[in-house]
């Protein structure tokens, strides 16, 4: 193989500063620990004024579910990760899909068996086409084949896969930026399958190979590759390239004992927004399961993506796995809801609104305000609401309230009190609904609580609701309004 090529491959690389890479398989929905991992990358990236890579490693063909790539862009835009280089966008060093990059993980394999870091293997032992995790390197015969010998198998039709070849003796060192120096004896480590079969590298190694050649600088991943690395330095040493640094992330947990799975009810980031949360609460939660920011920082909670992007640093990350708490979830969902501004609170909480309240007469900017402070996703709305499109059954229980000090005997008596001074109203607005009732207990020399509880029961058949009985009122108009009084006047008589 000519050598220039290879020189060719080294010349694109760029060396512009730290370069990045998120690089998923399409094979469904984004995880929790999938998105803290290409959090973390594009935050490295953007804390260093440097380049987030979006590379799709598509090459375990097998595993592949139609439409996850859109999947993959659409939550990465949801969440303001932009990348700089990918598929859609080209870049320096594409194609940015593995399995446009084949024809080169075979020459980079064949550059490996030259330089005798690795080797054809033609045993039946690789009718997986996998490492299944107990090969036995020793009884390898193909291990020691000389290259012509290989080569004329090979040339004879004769099915192989390349395997890297392990030395038998020392021992290898890695550094990580989160786990320090691990060192591992060779004789541990696996000659694990580099090229398959089919002509497609594995995931090990189409990696490291894309990695060098895209001039990736820091990977991050998550510490169930740990073991992995070892295999990883030992290509990069036998190519004679520098290796980026690792970043290895502790996994992200369901409780003290169990790792979150889709399989097992845990819910992914589509599954979350389904649920009402809004993407920005999930990114700065997310950012936080493994990381804490420090200094001056370290006792704040929430972030914007892009103060998080300046104070974001590698030796915040923990050790330690991370529990997913979907009720600390919750808690910052909450706070981001409420600190929406009114017109933004209700362009997200329209089709919420919409659904549960679908008469034309109520106009739901005058509901919007009243649920914001009192919902903690958007899933919580509809609930609250609902009795505005039409009046539940409800119990005369209800008009009890021992702080109002509210029965139903006293409650119909407020009932039939209200009802003319409403009737009697032309001009239907707040304030002429509030003064008008406010104006009714003083006249009958009665705590305000007297009045607006049995009005707020009549009008919603709830114990809670968003708003008294003035906004009800008023939301509702007066003919409604009325018609809900009389209704509630009927059920407390008896009628």
């Amino acid at each position: 193989m000519e050598l220039n090529w290879f020189e060719e491959m080294e010349a694109r690389i760029p060396k512009d500063g730290v370069r990045t890479r998120f690089a998923p398989s399409p094979t469904g929905y984004m995880h929790v620990g999938n998105l803290r991992t290409a959090l973390y990358t594009w935050l490295i990236a953007r804390h260093a004024g440097g380049k987030f890579i979006l590379r799709i490693e598509d090459t375990d063909q097998g595993r592949l579910v139609e439409g996850a790539t859109e999947v993959i862009y659409a939550t990465l835009r949801k969440c303001g990760l932009t990348w700089d280089e990918g598929p859609d966008l080209g870049g320096p060093v594409g194609p940015y899909i593995q399995t446009q990059r084949r024809d080169l993980y075979g020459k980079y394999a064949q550059l490996l068996v030259e330089k005798g870091h690795a080797y054809y293997c033609f045993c039946e032992k690789t009718e997986s086409e996998e490492d299944s995790g107990d090969f036995n390197r020793a009884a390898d015969p193909c291990r020691d084949m000389s290259l012509e010998e290989a080569r004329a198998r090979v040339a004879a039709g004769e099915p192989y896969v390349i395997r890297q070849k392990i030395p038998n003796q020392g021992s290898t060192t890695f550094s990580d930026a989160v786990f320090g120096d691990i060192t591992v004896e060779n004789k541990t480590l696996d000659d694990q399958v580099l090229m398959k079969r089919d002509g497609l590298p594995t995931y090990n190694f189409a990696n490291v190979i894309d990695d060098h050649l895209m001039g990736i600088t820091h990977v991050v991943r998550g510490s169930e590759y740990l073991s992995s690395a070892p295999k990883y330095n030992l290509l990069y040493q036998g190519f004679g390239w520098e290796v980026p640094t690792y970043i290895h992330c502790s996994p992200v947990m369901r409780d003290q004992h169990n790792k979150m799975s889709k399989r097992k009810g845990d819910p992914s980031y589509e599954d979350l927004i389904a649920m009402g949360y809004l993407s920005e609460a999930v990114v700065n939660y997310v950012t936080l399961l493994g990381w804490s920011p420090r200094g001056e920082y370290a006792e704040r909670e929430f972030f914007t993506l892009s103060e998080l992007a300046e104070i974001f640093d590698i030796g915040g990350i923990s050790k330690s796995p991370a529990i997913f708490d979907i009720e600390k979830l919750k808690y910052f969902n909450a706070n981001y809801l409420r600190s929406l501004s009114p017109e933004t609170f209700y362009e997200g909480a329209e089709p919420y609104l919409r659904e549960a309240v679908k008469s034309p007469g109520i106009d739901l900017k005058l509901i919007a305000p009243l649920v914001q402070p009192r919902c903690d996703t958007w899933l919580d709305i509809a609930p609250q609401v609902d009795f505005f499109d039409a009046l539940p059954e409800y119990s005369n229980e209800l008009y009890c309230h021992k702080k109002m000090k509210t029965n139903e005997e006293n409650s119909l008596e407020a009932l039939g009190q209200v009802l003319p001074v409403l009737e009697g109203l032309n001009d239907w607005t707040y304030d002429a609904i509030h003064d008008a009732l406010i104006g009714l207990a003083e006249k009958l020399e009665l705590k305000n609580g007297r009045i607006m509880w049995p009005v707020r029961t009549a009008l919603s058949g709830k114990a809670v609701t968003p708003g008294g009985a003035v906004e009800l009122c008023h939301i509702l108009g007066k003919d409604e309004s009325i018609r809900r009084i009389k209704l509630g006047m009927e059920q407390l008589s008896g009628r």
